[in-house]
């Protein structure tokens, strides 16, 4: 049964089933809830150490994959214009963000925990960074992503990531031809994307069968992860820059990421999750269970202190409301009707339209 691929498929999808579940039932994250699903299913096993549920080369590619297609589409549905408005808050929040972690992580490791330079890096590393693909999945759930605090955090997660990226490629990357082929080749890549994502669009259309469009992103998607791979870099890197240069043409065409939204939250992103989860040994996660809290309190204070007079300065406000429940369910009446204007109490910079249809509420910020 666990050599069967038929089977080994209904199990990783009865997990994601069961996982969305339970988000509904608790309202969590499915995201969060996936990975906790993984880390009881890893921890699960049958005589003689066999476990209930074990990675294949194709479930490690879908897994891969969801990472990929998440963070290209964390990047694709950030408006350029809010972007270029938050630049500096993002920038300066998502590089303190990773450098004051990383610094204070790698300090303690070597000078208090007496760790080798290398680890005591690796550590620093490992806590700095934070998952574009997990916060896009949260704010996506909880209707943050379309506001433009949501769009100002997912920037500065990936000025993050990058900076995780470069500490290990300046760190231990060995450096090589392929690592300039790579570059070269995401650098022209993404000057012609737009156009070329526009003119498939324009000249083919967005409503076929056969989605020419999507397999186009998918294509370079996958050609780029490929170089990256090759060039011993991250995969991820280009999906983001990839999905931030062809926004303008997303916001122009919603139809476009829903479908890509829709593929990745299905087959994609379960894999991810649960796979994430699979890695996590309870038994050892509780022989260090001290230690891993003193890091953990390490990281998010560090985070915290460097973050939090961030927000102060760029006039963020404290608690962001949730947009799933705030604006109320849709009455029958309205659904299928022209939009319906809201004010929010207290804000009266920005008008609220909600397109009251059978399955959703969108919310677009006012035009000043």
């Amino acid at each position: 049964m666990t050599e069967n691929i038929w089977y080994i498929a209904a199990i990783w999808m009865g997990l994601a089933f069961i996982a969305s579940l339970i988000s509904i039932r608790i309202g969590l994250s499915v995201a969060l809830v996936e990975i906790v699903v993984g880390v009881i299913v890893g921890n699960l096993h049958f005589g003689h150490g066999v476990h209930i549920l074990q990675t294949t080369d194709w479930t490690n590619f879908l897994a891969m994959l969801g990472s990929g297609v998440l963070t290209f589409l964390a990047g694709a549905e950030i408006d350029p214009v809010s972007l270029r408005a938050n630049l500096r808050a993002s920038l300066s929040i998502g590089f303190l963000s990773f450098l004051l972690p990383f610094v204070a992580v790698w300090l303690f490791a070597q000078f208090v925990l007496g760790w080798p330079l290398h680890q005591a890096q690796i550590a620093g590393i490992a806590l700095s960074t934070t998952s574009v693909a997990v916060v896009y999945a949260v704010m996506i759930e909880t209707g943050l992503g379309q506001t433009p605090l949501g769009k100002t955090i997912l920037a500065a997660c990936f000025i993050t990531d990058l900076g995780t990226v470069l500490a290990l490629g300046t760190l231990f990357a060995d450096f090589n031809w392929w690592l300039v082929v790579f570059v070269a080749v995401t650098a022209v890549l993404l000057w012609f994307m737009p156009k070329w994502t526009q003119f498939i669009i324009t000249r083919l259309g967005a409503s076929r069968v056969s989605e020419p469009e999507v397999k186009f992103i998918f294509f370079v998607l996958f050609f780029l992860g490929g170089l990256a791979s090759t060039a011993k870099s991250e995969a991820v890197l280009p999906a983001y820059l990839v999905g931030l240069v062809v926004a303008g043409v997303f916001l122009r065409d919603k139809t476009l990421v829903h479908r890509m939204r829709s593929i990745a939250f299905t087959i994609f992103t379960p894999f991810y999750f649960i796979k994430a989860g699979l890695f996590v040994s309870l038994p050892a996660l509780w022989d260090a269970l001290g230690l891993i809290a003193i890091l953990l309190l390490l990281k998010l204070a560090t985070k915290f202190i460097g973050v939090w007079p961030l927000t102060k300065v760029f006039y963020m406000r404290n608690r962001e409301p949730d947009l799933r429940h705030d604006l109320g369910p849709v009455r029958p009446a309205e659904q299928n009707h022209r939009p319906v204007t809201i004010y929010r109490a207290g804000d009266r910079r920005h008008i609220e339209r909600v397109c009251a249809d059978a399955d959703r509420a969108e919310i677009f910020p006012a035009d000043d």
